[in-house]
């Protein structure tokens, strides 16, 4: 037999691609199948980036119209520092909204601290809002660049305007991580809605002011310390430059470059603080079991004996600790504060704005069964008659009382000192009351005519699939019943007030008072023999999803 000789094949090394372009590809493919997972998701995100785009060259056509007018520095400058105020406290309220804003998934990879932090860098760049803040950087410095020097300044700024934004909204995310992805850090999200809701009424308000002759020159001191801070002072540079001064915008660039490079270097500190140091968010857990049992104690000895205390204790337990309920709430105090004292300031607005509080939070007394989802059926136990659903439900009801008539009281007063129409107080205080005492008694009515599910698995949906004509049932039918409930009350304010019997209008406070109770008083009537013989039919709508 021959030998046969083999020769050793020899195969080139393939290149190894370098970490950044790894990253780029893998969040290029967290975004390709994150899209991929519902066709309302992908839609969702078209939409997304359709608005986006719209929104982006309404952008730079205004500040190309703004070219040569006295307020484009002011506009662009406040412009670019209100979009990186965006860009940091952003990760704070949606922790969730980006996948690659966690670094802690990368704590068990051998990856050393810089190319990591230049790969992370790179990998941010990719997405809408960069994009955005592309589009919004180059139009502000658009509407300020004149000449060479400021089309060079141009050049510069815009590409540090964006990647500082970016570098500041990791390292915030960096440095917080551990925080965010807690279950205290997952209710700050909840503040997103307060933010959002204080935020439009101040641009409303805002918006108003400005539009008023000579309003701009207003924000000329705001804008001269702003021009400073970066990333502003880079088109602040720009400005600087077109107008000759060349030190001013050296430093304003130079000034935004070292913050960049801080930023980088304290992202970059907060990422290996993370790999090399445990989570020491347990650590205290034993102290603060024993916290919140010494509180459980101070809250029930401040609430009534008996199935009242108990059931109330757990109302107002859910309203702080179950993140639906919290952010319902957070949502309904807010709005029921701003809607009226904003239209109090603006001097637009009226005493009767104060009831808008009462709406708000009378709303919260909807779906009370949902709030407690497939949970119910523990309380479900204890209702085997039309007393203890009547029990239930008053109980229920009190524990809505005890923050619901304290805030709107609030509001209405705010609200009058505000317009400065104490003459007013008592009917707008009795109305607010009436209001409120309806609102609770459609709610429980509600509650046990169309209770539909609240699903736990998603924090943006409110109503399981099949049951969103139940939600709009209940809630559009008792805003519709309750100012109705109220008409006997309201007549009496028209009538009051065109027969020049102001004296009497304070009769409206303890008429109010008293006949809230009584429709409060009624709901419950009307709704605990409903909810004693609907039952299991509750429990399964409940339960639903």
């Amino acid at each position: 037999m021959s030998a046969v000789t083999t020769t050793p094949t020899t195969t080139a090394a393939s290149p190894v691609p370098s970490l950044t372009s790894v990253f780029v590809r893998l969040k290029l493919s967290l975004l390709r199948n994150g899209l991929r997972q519902s066709g309302g998701r992908t839609a969702a995100y078209i939409v997304s980036i359709v608005f986006g785009l719209v929104f982006a060259a309404g952008m730079v056509l205004s500040f190309v119209l703004l070219r040569g007018s006295a307020d484009a520095d002011t506009i662009a400058v406040l412009m670019t520092g209100l979009t990186a105020l965006t860009w940091a406290v952003m990760p704070l309220f949606v922790p969730g909204g980006d996948e690659t804003l966690d670094p802690s998934r990368l704590v068990m990879l051998p990856l050393r601290p810089r190319p990591l932090i230049r790969a992370l860098f790179v990998a941010s760049l990719v997405g809408v809002g960069p994009v955005l803040t592309l589009f919004l950087a180059f139009g502000a410095a658009l509407s300020v660049a004149h000449g060479a020097a400021g089309t060079v300044a141009a050049v510069v700024a815009v590409p540090l305007t964006v990647a500082l934004c970016v570098a500041l909204s990791r390292a915030v995310a960096a440095a917080n991580i551990r925080l965010l992805t807690s279950r205290k850090g997952r209710d700050l999200a909840l503040l997103s809605g307060l933010v959002i809701a204080v935020g439009m009424q101040l641009v409303n308000f805002g918006a108003q002011r400005l539009s008023r002759p000579g309003g701009l020159t207003a924000l000329e001191p705001v804008a001269a310390v702003v021009d400073w801070l970066p990333p502003a002072a880079a088109i602040g540079a720009v400005d600087a430059a077109s107008e000759g001064d060349h030190v001013s915008a050296a430093v304003r660039l130079l000034l935004t470059a070292g913050v960049l490079v801080a930023l980088m270097y304290w992202w970059q500190r907060s990422l290996v603080r993370l790999m090399v140091e445990p989570d020491g968010s347990t650590i205290s857990a034993a102290s603060d079991a024993r916290e919140k049992s010494a509180g459980t104690g101070r809250l029930a000895r401040m609430l009534p004996a008996g199935r009242d205390g108990a059931v109330m204790e757990r109302s107002l337990r859910y309203m702080w600790r179950d993140p639906k309920t919290k952010a319902s709430w957070v949502t309904s105090l807010a709005l029921g504060l701003i809607v009226p004292l904003f239209n109090a300031f603006q001097g637009t607005g009226s005493i009767y704005w104060a009831c808008f509080a009462s709406g708000m939070l009378g709303m919260l007394m909807y779906n009370q069964f949902g709030q407690d989802s497939s949970a119910f059926w523990m309380v479900a136990q204890t209702i085997s008659t039309t007393a203890d659903a009547y029990a239930e439900l008053r109980a229920r009801a009190l524990a809505l009382l005890a923050v619901t008539l304290p805030y709107a009281t609030l509001v209405t007063v705010l609200t009058t000192a505000v317009l400065d129409d104490w003459s007013r107080l008592a009917e707008a205080m009795g109305l607010a009351f009436a209001l409120l005492g309806a609102m609770l008694a459609t709610g429980t009515v509600a509650s046990a005519l169309f209770p539909y599910s609240i699903p736990q698995d998603s924090g943006y949906k409110n109503v399981a699939p099949g049951q969103a004509g139940l939600a709009w049932i209940s809630i559009l039918g008792g805003m519709l019943t309750a100012p109705l409930l109220c008409a006997p009350l309201i007549g009496g304010t028209v009538y009051l007030h065109l027969s020049d019997k102001q004296s009497l209008l304070w009769l409206l406070f303890p008429a109010g008072t008293l006949y809230g109770a009584l429709l409060m008083w009624a709901g419950l009537k009307v709704a605990a023999p409903r909810t004693a013989k609907r039952l299991p039919e509750i429990l399964a709508a409940v339960s639903k999803g």
